[in-house]
């Protein structure tokens, strides 16, 4: 079986829009779309690869890109390294410049068209933002309004609602009051034994429901209308389930040492980038983290960073408790 290693980017306009491609009809996978790029070069950089094959194929010249994700997959009759990366700043008007369909779409919409099953992660990974903000147990609900009006001016464009201080009855009559007036655009998580129900809002499984879902199923047939459904991992055997579940994205934790546990074991930056190379799943990095740690988690394959109070932009007047992360 012969191996391929592919260069494919996710590339941005100003909008915010996607750039895809449709294949030829003659070609492997062909009429399906795709992620611009092409084959690396033997002894050539990267880099130098990606910029090269968008050049010849799309006519642009990057100016900006970054490691987006590392996706290895096997077909009958091929093996596929796809190292994707995240352009965000180009010179040119792209365009099929091979004489291929090509066109910007909305994130959300990249769902509405088909794809070969190796692109599947890279288009979850094209949809989620950078920072994943979990947010810390507050008695106080003015103190989590005030906090999260905050953190959503700041820019942070996911969120998952733990606030495990309260029972489900309440929980869920928080949720759908917090949900209900956030800031358009912003992805919400929820905890809970089952999916949730409103619409257009994710799930986030604890380690011990994933392993409970490996083993005996999902609690509900139709979870796959829930987008998207993350999973909290803390070693090898979790991002295995993870992927075999078929969740969205993972959180892997602890990377650093937290400021409320100092001196429990961590993974370090060299294992986690071990541990993500081994799944085809968008990871969030989490555990002593925040964002002035971005660049570093790009470099080692992740999807960015996760975290409490890394992301929480806490002052004194925010009523932030220890961290428990």
């Amino acid at each position: 079986m012969s191996f391929i290693h592919v260069m494919a980017a996710v590339i941005c306009n100003p909008s915010g829009q996607i750039l895809i491609a449709r294949r030829p009809n003659d070609a492997h996978q062909g009429g399906l779309w795709e992620f611009p790029g092409g084959k690396l070069e033997e002894g050539e950089r990267r880099f130098d690869g990606l910029k090269r094959e968008l050049y010849e194929e799309l006519g642009i010249q990057v100016l900006k890109a970054r490691p987006l994700l590392d996706v290895r997959y096997d077909y009958p009759d091929k093996s596929v390294r796809l190292d994707v990366w995240k352009v965000t700043d180009f010179a040119g008007e792209a365009h099929g410049a091979e004489g291929q369909p090509v066109r910007w779409v909305e994130p959300a919409e990249l769902n509405n068209y088909d794809f070969p099953k190796a692109n599947v992660p890279i288009v979850t990974a094209a949809r989620l933002p950078d920072s994943y903000l979990v947010t810390p147990d507050l008695t106080n609900q003015a103190d989590l309004l005030k906090g999260l009006a905050r953190v959503q001016s700041a820019g942070i464009r996911m969120i998952q609602l733990r606030q495990t201080q309260l029972g489900a009855a309440n929980y869920q009559k928080l949720a759908t009051a917090i949900v209900g007036g956030s800031s358009a655009g912003v992805v919400w998580l929820l905890k809970g034994d089952s999916p949730p129900t409103q619409p257009g809002v994710g799930w986030h499984l604890t380690a011990t429901q994933l392993r409970r879902f490996v083993q005996g199923g999902w609690p509900n047939p139709k979870r796959r209308e829930v987008w998207p459904v993350a999973a909290s991992c803390h070693n090898a055997e979790e991002l295995e389930m993870a992927e075999q579940l078929g969740v969205d994205f993972v959180t892997l934790s602890p990377v650093l040492p937290t400021l409320s546990h100092p001196e429990a074991p961590c993974l370090g930056w060299e294992r986690v980038q071990t541990m993500i190379q081994r799944i085809n799943l968008p990871v969030y990095v989490m555990g002593g983290v925040g964002k002035e740690h971005l660049p570093q988690a790009f470099e080692i394959g992740a999807q960015g960073v996760a975290g409490i109070r890394g992301l929480w932009l806490a002052d004194r007047n925010s009523g932030f408790p220890p961290s428990r992360e």
